[in-house]
């Protein structure tokens, strides 16, 4: 395992039960809680992890990044930290300095495309964008022709359609007409559009296994406290059966989520064994979303569909994040054509380079 600042880690988690809290956020009859917990992790240096220390960021490792992402999956975070770290690492990237404040970027779905016209202005659609609708910039990756470009645009120059998603967090639509960025350059040499979604692809993969350590919790615990027919539901079999299945499909995200992570934190650059981990981390993690929500929502029964709990603080949240930078079956494909096409004699030795 890639290893992790624990000060870090303990700093970040102190953040999230302090400010958070899911029940305290459930329960808040406005917004006011979002300023503070930004300005909390933008003061820590948290939302700029990924940018090096020269351009302005903390410089942290790409497994810390990970690491904060998974505990913001497991408080269920309400706010774009995932979408701004990534933003700070593309436009890192192209070594373009980093602005503070909220940011997302675009697009979130592999065959989404933005064209530069020849004056550099973004001409195209973005479909299933997080949080564009309170982020202060977007950061979109273009083409010009063939070739990538990286560009920081700010979110009131575009037409952002509001979609609120199955979370309520946002999966808008953005609509770049004639689009003049604030800034552009071309990405590096090697950095390709499925760099980026397999980038996004594997921070899901994190929050997903955050979320699912949580769901398993509140599912057991309820099972501990619910009484039926004059005993525990965990006590009963069908019951045990149900939640020693989440708990296999927790273990397998979190084993999967973390063998991408370390895998992306150790290679020197983009190759097919981060493209084989990464869509691997993402179809499995995003089957067990569909298994373990089933699952959780049914341990709970009508209580879990109410509005005062807050198990749909995490499943609707990982109904999004299965779909974001590619579902399992959109990954199932390319990883299926890659196998094909190496064929069976490389297949084993790429299953075994770890």
């Amino acid at each position: 395992m890639s290893e992790v600042d624990p000060l870090l880690i303990d700093a970040t988690t102190k953040i999230f039960e302090d400010l958070s809290d899911p029940q305290t956020l459930n329960s808040a009859g406005n917004d006011d809680w979002r300023s503070t917990l930004w300005s909390a992790l933008e003061e820590s240096g948290l939302t700029l992890a990924w940018v090096p220390a020269d351009n302005g960021g903390s410089g942290a490792s790409l497994a810390d990044g990970f690491s904060i992402l998974e505990l913001a999956g497991k408080f269920a975070v309400p706010i774009p930290l995932a979408e701004t770290l990534l933003a700070g690492w593309l436009l890192s990237k192209s070594k373009l300095k980093c602005p503070s404040g909220m940011m997302t970027v675009a697009p979130s779905r592999p065959r989404d495309k933005i064209q530069i016209t020849e004056d550099n202005r973004l001409e195209g659609k973005a479909f299933g964008i997080p949080f564009a609708n309170v982020a202060e910039n977007i950061v979109v990756l273009a083409y010009k022709g063939e070739a990538p470009h990286i560009a920081q645009v700010s979110g009131k120059d575009c037409v952002i359609k509001s979609n609120p998603g199955l979370s309520g967090d946002g999966r808008d639509t953005i609509t770049f007409s004639k689009t003049t960025p604030i800034k552009i350059a071309p990405a590096p040499e090697g950095f390709s559009g499925q760099e980026f979604c397999i980038m996004g692809a594997t921070i899901r993969s994190m929050q997903i296994s955050g979320a699912l350590q949580s769901i398993l919790k509140l599912a057991t615990d309820y099972a501990q406290e619910r009484v039926a027919f004059e005993k525990q539901i965990s006590k009963f079999r069908a019951v045990q059966h149900n939640l020693a299945k989440l708990a296999s499909e927790t273990a397998v995200a979190i084993a999967a989520a973390g063998s991408a992570m370390d895998t992306i934190n150790t290679a020197t650059q983009y190759n097919e064994l981060v493209f084989f981990e990464a869509t691997s981390a993402k179809i499995r993690t995003g089957e067990a979303v569909g298994e373990a929500t089933a699952i959780a929502h049914q341990v709970h029964g009508a209580i879990g569909f109410t509005e005062e709990h807050i198990l749909h603080r995490y499943t609707q949240r990982l109904w999004d994040w299965r779909d974001d930078f590619g579902s399992e079956s959109e990954w199932a494909v390319e990883l299926g054509e890659m196998v094909a096409e190496k064929g069976a004699d490389e297949l084993w030795p790429l299953l075994t380079s770890r």
